[in-house]
């Protein structure tokens, strides 16, 4: 597999690439200037399970201000840089774990060697970021447009010319909002590159649809053997980004660990609130360090059967319930118990 071979990248305490496991990534969308605020998203996202943090950093307060943030969160810090190369080596002076540039829109060579010598000196990782949006215009030309071959190639032209200036510590990441064209892309770089590969889908939009495209072009990408850490982009809270990710590595097999909730669709024999149950019943079990499988079913006539491959399950009746574990009946409860009786059962868990 492509993630078993990739190069290994020290990113603060953690480490990615080598066969590693898939770190989970987000961004914070506060201003980076202001550390309460910024920590304190942090901290709300450590506590949903992210394991790499990037905060952009426009001005010098920003580069000033990771300094203080790295003291009051666990997980590395990544510095986010566009167009002024000076917060890429302020950002490294003030403790970033890494950098993601673009060489292309921070300016001429001897600017990107700047970065590069403040990054060796220190050790710091470099992430190499391309997106289809920010594609020079002679790829344009030469590909006819924005494509998958074009990206990649700009891609490759950056990390040849950082390895050029004597310096190998890299990350990749190539995205697009487009699902297929980002597919493509990463299949044609995978064979092309041994460093580890940041995956994502970018812009993919609100919750809803920003979930749907992510977890159709991570889920094949990842399915390949190709990635070596991801982050969710989507509009809205980022913690929703952590949990999404949890639950797109957790069906690829790639990831074990939280409890998993499978709850039926209804139908007209449904004679519950299922909708709302199978809700409460996931927000109960976020906080559960439990590796199990729980099921929500909407009738108890096929409520066993449907829930026979979970650890645990509840279905519901006509003013009654039932509490089964592995497919088998273990009592009837009244339907107002039901999340209660759950609880209890996850609760005592052994």
């Amino acid at each position: 597999m492509y993630r078993d071979n990739t190069k290994v990248i020290q990113i603060g305490d953690r480490r990615i690439g080598g066969g590693n496991p898939i770190l989970i990534q987000s961004m914070t969308n506060t201003r980076t200037e202001d550390v309460e605020a910024t920590a304190a998203q942090i901290l709300r996202l450590e506590a949903a399970g992210c394991e790499i943090i990037r905060c952009t950093v426009p001005t010098v307060e920003a580069a000033r201000a990771l300094k203080e943030i790295k003291k009051r969160i666990h997980i590395p810090l990544v510095a986010d840089i566009h167009f002024d190369y000076r917060m890429a080596i302020a950002a490294m002076e003030n403790g970033a774990d890494k950098i993601r540039i673009n060489p292309g829109n921070i300016g001429g060579a001897d600017r990107v060697r700047a970065v590069v010598e403040t990054a060796k000196e220190r050790n710091i990782p470099i992430r190499v970021g391309v997106n289809s949006g920010s594609l020079e215009k002679h790829f344009l030309e030469k590909y006819d447009g924005v494509t998958a071959e074009g990206i990649v190639e700009s891609a490759l032209d950056k990390v040849h010319m950082i390895e050029d200036m004597g310096y190998d510590n890299l990350v990749i990441s190539i995205k697009s909002s487009d699902v297929m064209m980002c597919i493509k892309a990463h299949e044609l770089l995978a064979d092309k590159t041994v460093y580890p590969l940041h995956v994502g889908i970018t812009e993919s939009g609100t919750v809803q649809s920003g979930n749907i495209k992510s977890a159709l072009g991570l889920g094949i990408i990842l399915y390949q053997g190709i990635g070596d850490t991801i982050r969710v982009s989507l509009t809205g809270d980022p913690v929703e980004e952590i949990k999404s990710a949890k639950l797109i590595l957790r069906a690829l097999d790639l990831r074990s660990g939280g409890i998993e909730v499978v709850s039926c669709p209804t139908c007209g024999r449904t004679r519950i609130d299922l909708i709302s149950l199978a809700a409460k019943v996931e927000k109960m079990v976020e906080d559960y360090p439990l590796d199990i499988k729980v099921a929500v079913m909407g009738c108890a006539v096929n409520g066993p059967g449907e829930a026979k491959e979970a650890d645990i399950g509840i279905a519901g009746g006509d003013g009654e319930g039932l509490l089964i574990k592995k497919g088998e009946i273990v009592r009837k409860v009244p339907e107002e118990r039901l999340l209660e009786t759950l609880k209890q059962e996850l609760d005592n868990w052994n």
